[in-house]
């Protein structure tokens, strides 16, 4: 078995079809939400992702076929005045679970981190996700506080 992860080319018509693949993959799973992506995202994601000179993506392929993908973007913490990377999807296809694939692309993300001098890497998982929470203990991660009186931080959002 070929196991390849590296940093996506937007630009790579092939690479971001299969980027479009594991995503929509991903949106149909009740991880993402269960709900197909739109055609507007279908249609632009690639070239809004390639304008953004924070935002990168990695990308598996096993034996050449797209397995899992990793969407992230640089941001600033202010408290370290660093950069930081904010993982905002991982994806693996349900037929490649349990190769260690997650490991694999979030090390690559790690590399990357480290080269651009960041000082976090950060994410959000579902509470119920025990599978995703699981891979990325199993990694490092862990819940943020920065007093345990004050219990742990919460990712909270508001629809515009």
């Amino acid at each position: 078995m070929k196991i390849d992860v590296f940093t996506l080319n937007y630009q790579d018509a092939q690479q971001t079809q299969d980027m479009l693949f594991l995503l929509e993959n991903y949106a149909f799973d009740p991880m993402g939400g269960a709900t197909a992506l739109s055609q507007s995202v279908k249609d632009n994601l690639a070239t809004e992702l390639a304008k953004l000179p924070q935002a990168f993506s990695v990308i598996c392929y096993v034996d050449d076929k797209p397995a899992g993908l990793v969407n992230c973007f640089e941001a600033f913490s202010t408290f370290k005045c660093k950069p930081l990377i904010n993982i905002h999807d991982v994806v693996v296809s349900g037929e490649y679970r349990g190769l260690g694939l997650s490991q694999k692309m979030l090390q690559h993300v790690e590399n990357i981190a480290i080269q651009k001098g960041c000082c976090k890497v950060t994410l959000e998982v579902l509470e119920g996700n025990q599978v995703a929470k699981n891979a990325y203990i199993k990694f490092g991660f862990a819940g943020y506080e920065l007093d345990p009186q004050m219990g742990k931080a919460l990712f909270w959002e508001k629809i515009l």
